[in-house]
C-alpha cells in the first residue's frame, strides 16, 4: 500500500514541496489545480494537516460542500470522490474510462458511502477527473 509523502505537520505543502514530491507530475498537478480553481469549475483548495492520518490533504469545495480530496504520493496524487447510493447511480452513464466505472462499480462501501480514487501521474487521467467534478457538483 502507498504512503502519502507529506507526513510532516511543520512542512505546509507550497509549491516548492509538492513539486519535489510530484517530480514529473507536477505540471499535471499544476494544471489540474489551475483548471479546478478557474472561473468555470470554481472549486476552492483548502491543504490541512490531519492527524489523524498523519499526512497533509487537500479539501476541495464547491459553495463550502466537499468534492473531492486530494492526497500526495511519491510521483502521483490522487483524487478521491466519495458518493452514496443515490449520487452514485449516474457514475456509469459518465463520458470516463470504463475502469474507472468498473472500479466504482467494485469498490467498498465505508459507511454509507462508496469511494471513487483516481491515481493520476500524468495527463492522461485529467478529463476523467474534469467529468467526475462536474458531476459531483451537480450531487451537492
Amino acid at each position: 500500500m502507498r504512503q502519502p509523502v507529506l507526513v510532516d505537520e511543520a512542512i505546509y505543502p507550497d509549491e516548492g514541496v509538492l513539486s519535489s514530491a510530484l517530480g514529473d507530475t507536477f505540471p499535471a498537478y499544476s494544471e489540474f489545480v489551475s483548471a479546478i480553481q478557474s472561473e468555470s469549475i470554481g472549486c476552492a483548495c483548502l491543504w490541512k494537516y490531519y492527524r489523524d492520518g498523519k499526512s497533509w490533504l487537500c479539501k476541495v469545495t464547491f459553495r463550502k460542500k466537499t468534492v473531492f480530496w486530494l492526497a500526495v504520493y511519491d510521483g502521483c496524487f490522487t483524487v478521491g470522490f466519495y458518493f452514496t447510493e443515490k449520487t452514485g447511480t449516474g457514475i456509469p452513464a459518465l463520458d470516463i474510462d470504463a475502469a474507472v466505472k468498473e472500479q466504482f462499480a467494485s469498490a467498498k462501501l465505508i459507511g454509507k458511502l462508496r469511494p471513487l480514487v483516481l491515481t493520476i501521474h500524468g495527463h492522461g487521467r485529467l478529463n476523467d477527473a474534469y467529468v467526475l467534478i462536474e458531476y459531483k457538483k451537480k450531487c451537492i
